[in-house]
């Protein structure tokens, strides 16, 4: 009996590992992919106000970004609640 108790916490570290490097992975894609949307939003910018450097529309680009980047997350983690929660 005892053997099984001991298999359980092996059986969940191994889990809790995969959970981690499988949550590395996605964040490693996710940065990769932020950073490919910023420069296209940037030569977007470029495109529409002649430079990229500009301080007015650099700051309008990063309250926008800043702003959809929260909405965004209100609705993953309210998505991720309701699946817990099914």
């Amino acid at each position: 009996m005892k053997m099984a108790d001991e298999e359980k916490p092996a059986t969940t570290i191994k889990q809790e590992i995969l959970d981690k490097i499988a949550a590395l992975v996605t964040a490693a894609f996710g940065l990769v992919a932020a950073l490919a949307w910023n420069d296209a939003i940037k030569a977007v910018f470029k495109e529409i106000f002649g430079t990229a450097t500009a301080i007015g529309p650099m700051l309008i680009y990063a309250v926008l970004v800043t702003i959809i980047a929260v909405i965004l997350t209100i609705i993953v983690a309210r998505a991720v609640s309701k699946a817990k929660n099914l």
